[in-house]
């Protein structure tokens, strides 16, 4: 029996990237998984990896009434969320003088006000004992060039864990940031490669983490499972990064 056998979880964002590696893991671990996103080719292809313990809907985490659907959905099939991984994002180099008030809210929209009603809409749903899981980034606490728009949208999900860490007192569910550093998703390469220097980037990356490379998103995926599991029972308000230390010296 896997880690997370019998149990429900729900993945926005999880139709590629680190999302579908973490769904690829949390069926593997033995949980249903539904995974949330807004294009439908991308979702119908994830299905086709994750097989019939995974179910897709399709939507925006910016529209409370999307966030609605998918917890109705869930609360039909399964009546409960054991595990919340808010994963949905999106990031882009703007370098101060070049930033545009829809660069902020687009970036905004979705990573924080998308974060944040994804689980408000998800609480009725979760019991005791489950585990809300935010995704985060190095960014969040270092500083990055051209990048200072999605850095602080990630500083605001770190701080929604230590605060959402006290309203949920008492509640018995937990709430974690895992924060991934360089990672080769399809939409880090595509960033990297929008610079025309996609190698000189990956090169400097490598040559700044101690284990001498970025990340595999199932590597990510793993400690996800762990954050997801109750080998992380005694673990809320903390941020566990995935970076190969990138960000910690």
């Amino acid at each position: 029996m896997g880690k997370l056998e019998g149990k429900t979880a729900v993945i926005t964002g999880g139709a590629s990237g680190i999302g579908l590696a973490t769904a690829k893991r949390f069926v593997d671990e033995g949980a249903s998984v539904y995974i949330f996103g807004r294009r439908q080719e991308a979702l119908d292809a994830a299905l086709a990896e994750l097989g019939s313990s995974a179910r897709a809907v399709r939507g925006d985490t910016t529209q409370i009434k999307d966030l609605e659907r998918l917890f109705e959905n869930v609360k039909i099939e399964k009546g409960r969320i054991d595990i919340l991984f808010a994963n949905a994002g999106v990031g882009d180099f703007s370098p101060l003088g070049s930033i545009t008030p829809e660069h902020l809210d687009w970036t905004f929209d979705i990573n924080v006000k998308g974060t944040l009603f994804t689980v408000q809409q998800a609480l009725p749903l979760l019991a005791k004992g489950s585990s809300i899981i935010l995704t985060g980034s190095t960014v969040g606490i270092t500083g990055t060039p051209a990048m200072s728009v999605y850095s602080a949208s990630k500083a605001a999900v770190r701080n929604f864990v230590r605060s959402w860490a006290l309203d949920l007192k008492g509640t018995g569910i937990r709430v974690n940031v895992l924060s991934p550093g360089a990672t080769e998703t399809q939409k880090v390469m595509d960033l990297f490669a929008q610079t025309g220097a996609q190698e000189a980037i990956l090169s400097d990356f490598a040559d700044k983490t101690p284990l001498g490379r970025i990340g595999d998103p199932s590597e990510t995926a793993a400690v996800a499972a762990f954050l997801a599991s109750d080998d992380s029972s005694f673990m809320t308000g903390s941020e566990v990064f995935v970076d190969g230390g990138y960000a910690q010296i």
